[in-house]
């Protein structure tokens, strides 16, 4: 195993299941990532897509490899796989390696509709 922490990126979304898949991966091994919410900041969407080619999520940068629409399960594979993480046999504390939820569906779309109104259009207030 590498005795230096890897440098990780994740472009996750706010609520989805195998971006909350990914993180737990990060939380079990204890490591260190910077997270690009692709759903918070159209931005980091649009950089994610020029840096794979692809528009799927979650995306993971691992020392400058790109690991693109991954699971967290593939994340743990690959790592370990690298040498850069021992293989650790807890549990992490989420799934991960399944979809959203219909509660995450949910609340993503809540969230979506705030930022737009409930017209679904753009609310100016004076």
């Amino acid at each position: 195993m590498s005795a230096e922490k890897p440098t990780i990126t994740c472009y996750l979304k706010t609520y989805c299941g195998w971006s909350e898949g990914v993180r737990a991966i990060m939380r079990k091994y204890d490591l260190e990532f910077e997270e690009k919410d692709i759903i918070a900041n159209p931005a980091f969407r649009w950089e994610m897509e020029q840096k794979t080619g692809q528009p799927l999520s979650p995306c993971v940068e691992v020392n400058g490899t790109m690991l693109a629409d991954v699971s967290g399960e593939e994340v743990e594979a690959w790592m370990v796989e690298q040498g850069l993480v021992e293989a650790n046999e807890a549990e992490p504390d989420a799934p991960i390696d399944s979809s959203c939820s219909p509660e995450q569906h949910e609340a993503q779309a809540r969230a979506e509709a705030g930022k737009k109104g409930a017209t679904g259009k753009i609310v100016f207030l004076d």
